[in-house]
């Protein structure tokens, strides 16, 4: 996936816009800060010349509190949390919330504040990520993709979500369903799923392993699925997710984060968690396994759904353009 810094900087460029990481550049008159900075001393000295700051806001580091995490880790956790809030209260001129779970996160838990502050999700190139292009979608079973960006043990909670999925599909299609999963997983996960057998008779569920995928495979693998199950737990704006509805992939997921902003009319289903996942709670499965369902019954037209979706929302242009709305003030 392209970051999004990387996304913004070349959609400035189009605009003839310069743009620069040194913060005492003289000429510069906006700062995004995208997160956090270690660059609190510089980031000052702008804000004392009069540098307009805005300050761009995902999620915030919780699970470190629901599990057992080694100190070195819970610190740095907490620490970036702070981080972050203290650029949000004292440096920023205006914030950016990747989405209104965001934002409503954010004023949760450290509170509202007397300063500018929208909501801009995040997007996508429309025409590179797209529902027109090769792809090699089997017709003999069902392709289930999860995207990850590092599976271990810490948070393989949602992949254990996705492989009974699976076979909870699986029992009810009676065909063989694939769970595709891309990303950097840990060696012992992979090895507690081993591939299907090959004198496999019955209807079976395979785990397959695409690993860590480039930018230019992603728009394949996402068109080369039936759908994609957003695992991940109070995501801000997953990208994973934005960019299978601009590829034509509907997307299934629990109601947590800004899925429900997300995944909207029939490019997809956001049911239910079932449970506190903020607590880490086991969900309740049957609600998802029902969204699986109907969107395969109905995959061609939650295609479209999930395309048209993408497009009316998604596309990199209306992102580059609010964000520069928001850097001019």
């Amino acid at each position: 996936m392209v970051s999004f810094q990387a996304k913004l900087i070349h959609g400035l460029e189009k605009r003839g816009i310069a743009s620069t990481f040194n913060l005492d550049d003289p000429t510069v008159t906006s700062i995004l800060v995208i997160g956090g900075t270690r660059q609190i001393p510089a980031l000052l000295r702008a804000r004392q010349r009069g540098v307009r700051i805005v300050q761009r806001l995902n999620g915030m580091n919780w699970i470190q509190r629901k599990k057992r995490t080694p100190w070195k880790p819970f610190l740095r956790a907490e620490g970036n949390n702070l981080l972050l809030a203290g650029i949000r209260r004292y440096a920023a001129h205006q914030i950016v919330y990747q989405s209104q779970f965001s934002q409503s996160w954010w004023e949760r838990i450290y509170g509202q504040l007397a300063k500018p502050q929208q909501m801009i999700y995040n997007g996508v190139d429309l025409e590179t990520y797209s529902d027109a292009g090769s792809h090699q979608r089997p017709t003999d079973h069902f392709r289930l993709l999860l995207v990850e960006g590092h599976l271990d043990q810490s948070n393989r909670q949602g992949f254990d979500h996705g492989v009974a999925l699976a076979q909870a599909v699986r029992e009810r299609i009676h065909m063989p369903v694939e769970l595709c999963v891309a990303g950097d997983v840990a060696p012992n996960i992979r090895a507690a799923y081993p591939a299907k057998p090959d004198n496999a008779t019955e209807p079976w569920v395979e785990t397959t392993w695409k690993g860590v995928i480039t930018r230019d495979n992603i728009p394949e693998l996402d068109r080369s699925a039936h759908l994609l199950f957003s695992a991940d737990l109070n995501a801000a704006c997953p990208n994973s997710v934005i960019e299978a509805l601009a590829c034509g992939l509907p997307v299934i997921a629990f109601d947590t984060g800004a899925l429900s902003e997300l995944v909207q009319g029939n490019a997809g289903r956001v049911v239910p968690y079932g449970s506190n996942h903020w607590e880490l709670e086991p969900p309740v499965l049957a609600p998802l396994v029902e969204a699986a369902m109907a969107v395969l019954e109905n995959n061609e037209s939650c295609r479209l759904a999930a395309r048209q979706r993408a497009l009316a929302e998604f596309g990199l242009d209306k992102m580059v353009e609010s964000y520069l709305n928001a850097l001019l003030g």
